[in-house]
């Protein structure tokens, strides 16, 4: 999730020079046989042809950047999830869980769960109903133009430069595993995603990331499992690792409970705090993606009625859930099963700490864990399930930038009445752009060591306070355009000034995190708590000061302003209630065994 990747991979591989980063044959952990890379080639074969034949449903502007709003419940609950379960998320994650341990997990479930189920029953009626294409476009019908562009302008920038990020971790990732040319796979990766998305539009890019989702479980799925049984399953992990923390062979610390540590800062290697978990995680970052970023909204916009619209969040919740026994549990594995060639421990460390005696970094678990446990054959479908991680973000991101850029920007500033035809060919021509933009990202990620604590910071700079806007105006029929606006601008310009702040003033962060001990993610937990605050007061006072628009021109954009249809009585195994039910028990039962 963007702004919620560890700190880790922030410098993953740019401690290289870049004559270093782009040499030809750099020493891999693998090598592909001829099945592995036939496995490959069929995937991109596959992703492209899925393009060029959904090119023909794609010729109006509903059909190109909204799928024709006809995608069933499972297909839009699962390109959901898909689209968040990206490059960062595989490798950082599986790195962070190496480093953190089951503190990781923190971000699949307190840092989601709550946040999609809110967005599928809650929120969903009111995007689905006013029909809006983005989320600057809900802005725009509740307070006007001047809030949407904001929005527009930071969204569409964050959009582009994530993709680049996802580019680059997915190109670093074949050199370390396969010793491939970063240039080649690069170009390779946006080719390809600027194939099918220009092609077959929302569509196409739904489609692929349904395929993707297959093949990251069929392809990642192997590692967990073969890595259980070799640790003798949970209870001989735990006890392999209580082993190695007591002889010293690794790092002290509580890898494998969620909550324990979180009495106080210094008690956890993330130096994080619990309130900083609820209410920074579990409300600000986590309830602004998931129900603000159009990257992951635009999929359920994409629903064929409002009752899929609602049951998508849902059915993607129990998937988010499990994401970590792909994710999570190889990171941890990896603490006992991991070797070097003389069967010692391989111990992984920071990437600025990577020398002849530790040549790996934390970044690294997941590719390790991969080729120590596939054979040829297997070997590609785990590469394949990478690669379609890293395109599924890649394309996320890209297909969201070309329905804000063409929708949100475009349309009102540029040109606002042309023919529908007109708008299609703008949205190809911007998804282009947006992948060009995306490998000039890609390449300064490369040049400029750290670039993910600005990608974090931008995610607080514009998700947070847009919740704070969004909630008011979809649950507050007082909040008025001006409160609206200025919610929006001064929620960003107090996450900036914070980051700022702490920035050139390091003591700042006893007053922002609210102790001296906390770290970097606690830092970023709280600063977008407080973007939050701001944005919520800036708009409540502005609006009580300025005047309010009519309740009748509420209809569809504010709660107890709109009369939301009726839905069909189905069986209650048909019943998103019934599913909202099952999944938050769900939550509850891991938050408490893993406690």
């Amino acid at each position: 999730m963007f702004g919620l990747v560890p700190v880790s991979i922030a410098s993953a591989g740019l401690q290289h020079s870049m004559p270093d980063l782009l040499a030809l044959g750099a020493p891999s952990l693998a090598h592909l046989s001829t099945l592995d890379i036939a496995v490959i080639a069929i995937y991109f074969v596959m992703v492209i042809w899925i393009g060029f034949y959904l090119k023909g449903q794609a010729k109006t502007s509903e059909e190109f950047f909204m799928a024709g709003r006809e995608m069933t419940a499972w297909i839009a609950g699962l390109s959901f999830v898909s689209a968040n379960l990206g490059s960062l998320e595989l490798m950082g994650w599986a790195g962070s869980a190496y480093q953190y341990g089951i503190l990781a997990a923190h971000w699949y479930w307190i840092g989601a769960i709550p946040a999609m189920l809110f967005l599928g029953i809650v929120m969903m009626p009111f995007y689905y109903v006013c029909k809006t294409h983005s989320v600057p476009g809900y802005l725009k019908l509740r307070y006007g133009q001047g809030a949407s562009i904001v929005s527009a302008f930071s969204f569409a920038f964050m959009t582009v430069l994530m993709s680049g990020v996802n580019m680059f971790a997915m190109a670093e990732v074949m050199k370390v595993v396969l010793g491939w040319n970063l240039n080649f796979s690069i170009i390779v990766s946006s080719l390809a995603v600027a194939a099918y998305v220009a092609l077959g539009g929302l569509r196409s890019a739904i489609f692929n990331e349904v395929l993707q989702f297959v093949l990251i479980w069929g392809g990642a799925l192997l590692v967990p499992i073969l890595g259980l049984v070799e640790a003798g399953g949970w209870t001989g992990f735990k006890a392999k690792l209580a082993h190695n923390i007591a002889t010293g062979v690794t790092a002290q610390g509580d890898y494998t409970h969620m909550w324990r540590s979180m009495g106080h800062f210094g008690d956890n290697p993330m130096g994080i705090h619990w309130t900083g978990i609820v209410f920074g995680l579990g409300f600000a970052i986590s309830f602004g993606y998931w129900t603000t970023d159009f990257l992951v909204v635009q999929r359920v916009l994409a629903a064929n009625n409002l009752r899929s619209a609602r049951m998508a969040p849902v059915i993607g919740s129990f998937f988010k859930m499990a994401v970590p026994f792909i994710v999570i549990l190889p990171g941890l594995l990896g603490l006992v099963v991991l070797q070097n060639p003389d069967g010692s421990l391989m111990h992984l460390v920071g990437q600025d700490q990577v020398n002849a005696l530790h040549p790996h970094s934390y970044n690294e678990v997941l590719p390790l864990m991969l080729v120590r446990y596939c054979a040829p054959g297997l070997l590609g479908l785990g590469i394949t399930a990478l690669i379609a991680g890293f395109m599924s973000g890649m394309a996320g991101n890209v297909s969201a930038f070309s329905a804000v850029w063409t929708y949100d920007i475009y349309q009102p500033l540029i040109k606002k009445n042309a023919p529908d035809e007109h708008y299609v060919s703008v949205g190809r021509w911007a998804t282009i752009l947006g992948v060009v933009v995306s490998i000039g990202t890609a390449y300064l990620v490369m040049s400029k060591a750290g670039i993910m604590d600005y990608v974090q910071a931008l995610f607080s700079f514009f998700i947070s306070p847009l919740l704070g806007v969004v909630l008011m105006g979809m649950f507050w029929k007082r909040a008025t355009k001006q409160g609206g606006f200025w919610g929006l601008l001064l929620g960003t310009l107090t996450s900036i000034g914070l980051w700022a702040w702490v920035h050139f003033y390091p003591a700042a962060l006893r007053y922002v995190a609210i102790s001296a001990e906390a770290k970097d993610m606690a830092e970023n937990m709280y600063r977008a708590l407080w973007s939050v605050i701001v944005s919520i007061l800036v708009t409540f006072v502005v609006s009580l000061a300025t005047k309010a628009r009519p309740v009748a021109e509420l209809n569809g954009l504010v709660y107890g302003a709109t009369k939301l249809p009726v839905e069909d009585p189905v069986p209650f195994y048909k019943n998103e209630y019934f599913w909202l039910v099952i999944a938050i028990i769900l939550f509850f039962a891991l938050n408490i065994y893993f406690f």
